[in-house]
């Protein structure tokens, strides 16, 4: 109980003591932090506008939290989140723009299936190569993250070019497109917030209710025991990986479902690198996760407001730099405490 308490409070303290280290900053840039502070608030939940940007922005940053906290319980530091967001986006604008005439029914869920298969084809490729060779998923994750990258930068400005500016591709068919919850202004708030919570609750039925997640953990935990206790090490290793690779195929999917219905060459925005802080901000925790979420989002939409009142919006980058430092090094610390007791 104690250690589920102090992981609920070391965010939270983190959170405070970022916003104190960053109040100090705005006093000796000459501004007011209480009012810097209250920009931020209004500009992330201060109207409909503000809340529905700040809920949007949520979405494929719980997914991408997910894939990355995912894989750390296994033991796997899965930073390629950003090509597989990319693969899952590309495989879901180029099945959605072939089913104009089929019905949303089955229409949407077939993109959504594409995307999330694209992803997890692109992290298993990663996860083959750790199984088999013992090649690092960092190394290959950062590789395929590239190939990703160039090669949708190929099909946006080739074969799938179409228009002028911004590099993009065709648009989905209507039937392929989530249906809005709530529109206000140009914006839209589908039901791919749904999902991304809905995907949360299942990775902690399935982490904290199943037989699998039991071994992933216990794989994370100790490879070595787990395989004297007769848990197959690589299985887990790939079917960790593409269950990571599928949350953040999903994140793409949603995207273009949801957000930009079509592939445009900025889709990822580096939302799978997000994922790595919010995945340490919730503790890898499936629930934390989805709070972690929220706040990046939340101080990513009200910077822009921040401006306003003389406050750069970098502020937030030193924010969420300091929390996930502290965050890391409260895992330092146990790590050395724990080292320690052994020892002894």
């Amino acid at each position: 109980m104690n250690r589920r308490i102090w992981a609920f409070l070391v965010p939270i303290l983190s959170v405070v003591f970022a916003l104190i280290v960053a109040a100090v900053i705005i006093v000796l840039i000459g501004q007011n932090p209480l009012v810097a502070y209250k920009a931020m608030v209004l500009g992330a939940f201060g109207n409909v506008q503000a809340f529905t940007d700040t809920i949007i922005k949520t979405t494929p940053l719980i997914l991408t939290g997910l894939a990355v906290g995912f894989g750390f319980r296994a033991g796997l530091f899965n930073i390629g989140a950003e090509g597989q967001m990319i693969m899952g986006g590309i495989l879901a604008t180029v099945v959605g723009m072939n089913l104009r005439g089929i019905p949303p029914a089955l229409a949407v869920p077939l993109t959504m299936l594409f995307g999330i298969l694209g992803g997890m084809a692109w992290a298993s490729i990663a996860g083959y190569l750790k199984a088999k060779t013992g090649a690092h998923e960092v190394v290959t994750t950062i590789m395929l993250n590239w190939i990703a990258s160039h090669l949708s930068s190929y099909l946006i400005t080739g074969p799938l070019a179409v228009g002028s500016g911004t590099p993009k591709s065709p648009e989905i068919a209507p039937s392929a497109k989530l249906p809005p919850i709530l529109t206000v202004g140009a914006m839209e708030l589908t039901s791919g917030i749904v999902i991304s919570v809905l995907s949360a609750f299942l990775m902690y039925i399935l982490l904290e209710k199943t037989t699998t997640g039991y071994e992933v953990k216990a794989v994370g935990f100790n490879p070595y025991a787990a395989e004297y206790g007769g848990i197959s090490i690589s299985k887990n290793i790939v079917m960790c990986m593409a269950i990571s690779g599928a949350l953040a195929g999903l994140a793409g999917a949603l995207e273009v479902m949801g957000q930009y219905h079509r592939f445009l060459g900025t889709l990822s925005g580096g939302k799978g690198f997000d994922g790595i802080s919010i995945a340490l901000i919730g503790q890898n925790h499936p629930i934390g996760i989805i709070f972690a979420a929220l706040l990046i989002a939340a101080l990513r939409t009200g910077s822009n407001n921040m401006q306003f009142v003389g406050v750069p919006k970098h502020i937030v980058t030193i924010v969420q730099g300091i929390v996930i430092f502290l965050v890391a090094a409260d895992r330092i610390v146990r790590t050395i405490v724990i080292r320690k007791k052994v020892k002894r």
